[in-house]
């Protein structure tokens, strides 16, 4: 194992009769351990795949305030914790352009998680530094954003497609997207994992008035494009015997999340925003059914947790969610059709034990994080080599 000189690993230095690792940093998230979403949970798991696997990880971290770069370990990976006082969009763009040129002065293979500065990219192109680029979904497509946003994510996805060594995509429709945007050599799916759900308390089901078994799950941002809309009003076109237990928080000088709420029957309980990912958890494992409205985007995470822990999924009808979910879910395209799928679902036990079945074994084929991790791996292990002779002099020993 290397010895690196200095009090900061990621900024120390080669110590001479060193045995190299593999080396990747990696960038585009606010840190590890994940708090935020998900290329942060991408970001830990790989990062800490990486390394039972002997390599040398490190993670770029977003910190709030205005002090110096700091460096420490956090279950064997490195972190570079980067400050910065700005807000929002303004926040995120400075810390991506800090974590890039810090990034740039080791010359260590990169793995980008998003696109949303790609503009910066050109530093590692102009360097010759190998960079792996997450491009996540259509992300400039979301109308979510407003034109100005939009029309920046779109640039930003051009020059990330230009200046990337590699593209993931992490659906195959992503990849037919991303073949307009750069040669299919440079392009390769990789999905989105997550950890097996095989048991969890009641205690966070019952607090909030739910009875285990008794109630679908819907964890989505209260947006149009997420179809929550037409799902409420389709649960709500008839006493059920079930509850809707709907994850978010819907707002009252919102439009939209004054609609849904109006839609609403007495089974549908809005139990706010919950993050705890135990209490998540529990919510999905003890549901008997999760309830998907995504229109747009790749491989889901939202979907892909639920199939983790087993819930039977009734999905919008779209080829995003048809590839994930397979023949663990049932498809609706409106508020008429989701209310004969949901009333049939209710209806059949054996239909909701068979695509419980299918949805734990389409989990474990494709979405386990073991699964997911090792073809990170294997697709950054092509570029160690070219990484490790722009980082590593012949002559090591010329460096103290």
């Amino acid at each position: 194992m290397p010895f690196w000189l200095g009090e900061c690993p990621a900024l120390g230095r080669y110590h001479k009769g060193c045995i190299l690792q593999p080396t990747v940093r990696i960038l585009g998230t606010h840190g590890v351990p994940a708090a935020y979403g998900g290329f942060e949970t991408a970001a830990e798991n790989i990062g800490l795949y990486l390394v039972r696997r002997g390599w040398r990880v490190i993670i770029y971290c977003q910190r709030q305030g205005n002090g110096p770069i700091t460096c420490d370990t956090w279950r064997g990976i490195e972190r570079v914790n980067i400050e910065v006082d700005l807000p929002g969009w303004r926040g995120t763009s400075r810390f991506d352009w800090l974590s890039i040129k810090h990034a740039c002065e080791f010359r260590d293979l990169c793995l980008t998680f998003g696109y949303n500065t790609g503009v910066y990219n050109y530093r590692q192109r102009l360097k010759g530094i190998p960079n792996v680029i997450n491009m996540d979904g259509i992300e400039w497509a979301r109308s979510r954003w407003g034109f100005a946003k939009q029309a920046i994510l779109y640039v930003n996805e051009r020059f990330a497609a230009l200046f990337g060594t590699m593209l993931i995509a992490d659906h195959p429709e992503i990849e037919k997207y991303l073949r307009t945007r750069a040669p299919a050599r440079k392009i390769i799916t990789l999905t989105y994992g997550a950890d097996p759900v095989h048991d969890a308390p009641t205690d966070a089901v019952v607090a909030l008035g739910l009875e285990p078994g008794r109630y679908f799950n819907l964890i989505a941002r209260p947006i149009p494009e997420n179809n929550i809309l037409e799902i409420v009003q389709g649960f709500s076109s008839q006493k059920r015997g079930y509850k809707l237990a709907l994850l978010g928080t819907f707002r009252d000088d919102d439009p939209y999340h004054r609609a849904v709420r109006a839609a609403a029957s007495d089974e549908v309980a809005f139990v706010g925003s919950i993050y705890e990912p135990d209490r998540v958890k529990a919510i999905r494992f003890h549901s008997c059914g999760y309830l998907h409205g995504h229109t747009v985007g790749g491989t889901n995470p939202s979907l892909v947790e639920a199939m983790a822990a087993g819930n039977p999924v009734i999905a919008h009808d779209n080829p995003y969610n048809r590839w994930v979910a397979a023949d663990a879910a049932e498809y609706f395209n409106d508020a008429a059709s989701f209310a004969q799928v949901l009333g049939d679902l209710i209806a059949s036990p054996q239909r909701r034990e068979a695509m419980h079945r299918a949805a734990l074994r389409r989990f474990n084929e494709e979405f386990t994080w073991d699964h997911v991790a090792g073809q990170y791996e294997q697709l950054l292990l092509r570029y160690i080599p070219q990484a490790s002779a722009l980082a590593h002099p012949t002559n090591i020993g010329d460096l103290t």
